[in-house]
């Protein structure tokens, strides 16, 4: 049993290097294999180089997406500081990994300077040898991507504030900064005029671009706000998405949460704050002057304002419980979240409102539970004496 498991174990392991699709190239056969028809992609490693180790599984699944292809295109390697180095050294290798592009005519190769993620490498041989591969493209991200075309239409666009970071792919820092900065779009996405936006500063078209607003290091961030596009602001702030949303509710005057959702004073007015305060402790007749007052400041400050009004309605008109009712049904809803975005806003809005009366009753109920303590222990000390 032993020695069968041994030998399952060994045919196994040949079995995954039988099955590999990057074709391992040496002096003996290079010459065959590239340059005959086929361009190739090959990639130039040493076995102690941990660069290269952190390549190899994506360099493997590069080689797989392109598996249906492998009469249109060469994806390869060579140890280039084992059997291979005479090849490394023909072709100036001087690092590990180095990768070069070589034509299908055997002309000389171009060095590959992209990313190392599969689909930066998948996208550099499509666009040069004009095979597809069969990798599914990732969502498109939340941020706007600006280049050199577009860059002035947006960020410099007068009505809207736009933070915009300037990175580089193969920038480490940058790299960690894009889940965090992906969520900050998201957050923000509900915000038509607070745009969260991304420039390649390091491709070449983009450049000009990073010399024009001083970029000598990635990532660099501004925010260009809409009242004065000729002085961008340098963003030197924390780099969580708490820290982000914080400074642009500051500087696009929105009230965002981390997370996506309004924060907690959206859509409140202290003007109608206050009178929902003396509304939910004012006797039945003043309440209905209040909710006149309501109507008539709704009307003047806007119709975004006139969900007091209708919870002061409803409380008038005899629904006691609604506030309790309703606040319970909204926060459902946020939980869940089975809305739209914009209906996310509404229902965020209606339950502050209501917090704001919710808040005055607990308060009330706070200081009559004192005051009931006090009068019981008083009446206990009476009777105590007697």
């Amino acid at each position: 049993m032993k020695l069968s498991f041994t030998l399952f174990t060994a045919l196994a392991a040949l079995g995954g290097a039988w099955a590999s699709n990057v074709i391992d190239l040496t002096p003996d056969n290079f010459d065959q294999v590239v340059g005959k028809g086929k361009p190739a992609l090959v990639e130039f490693f040493a076995p102690w180089c941990g660069h290269c180790k952190n390549l190899a599984p994506k360099y493997e699944e590069l080689a797989d997406v392109f598996a249906h292809a492998k009469d249109k295109v060469v994806i390869a390697k060579v140890d280039a500081d084992g059997e291979g180095k005479p090849l490394g050294q023909k072709y100036g290798v001087t690092g590990f990994p180095t990768l070069k592009w070589f034509p299908a005519d055997g002309g000389e190769p171009e060095a590959y300077n992209g990313g190392r993620e599969v689909l930066d490498l998948a996208t550099f041989i499509t666009e040069k040898s004009g095979v597809k591969s069969k990798i599914r493209p990732p969502p498109p991200p939340a941020f706007e991507v600006l280049d050199s075309h577009t860059f002035d239409d947006v960020a410099l666009d007068p009505t809207k504030d736009v933070l915009v970071t300037f990175t580089a792919p193969w920038c480490g820092h940058c790299k960690r900064l894009k889940p965090t900065y992906e969520q900050v779009a998201t957050d923000f996405k509900n915000e038509p005029n607070c745009v969260v936006a991304n420039v390649d500063a390091d491709a070449a078209a983009n450049k000009p671009l990073a010399q024009k607003y001083g970029v000598g290091s990635f990532p660099t961030i501004k925010f260009f706000p809409k009242g004065n596009k000729d002085a961008p602001v340098d963003y030197e702030g924390g780099r969580t998405e708490e820290d982000f949303v914080a400074f642009l509710n500051e500087h696009c005057g929105t009230h965002r949460a981390a997370g996506g959702l309004l924060d907690e004073s959206a859509g409140r007015h202290p003007e109608f704050d206050s009178l929902a305060s003396r509304f939910a402790t004012a006797a039945a007749d003043v309440r209905n002057k209040l909710v006149e007052d309501a109507s008539l400041l709704a009307s003047a400050f806007g119709p975004q304002f006139k969900y007091y009004v209708r919870v002061m309605e409803k409380v008038v008109n005899g629904s006691e419980e609604y506030i309790e009712k309703e606040a319970k049904r909204l926060q459902s809803i946020l939980t869940k979240r089975s809305v739209s975005p914009q209906k996310l806003d509404e229902v965020k809005i209606k339950a502050n409102i209501l917090a704001t009366f919710k808040a005055v009753e607990e308060k009330v109920e706070e200081v009559v539970e004192e005051l009931q303590e006090k009068v019981d222990e008083a009446v206990g000390r009476d009777t105590a004496e007697l």
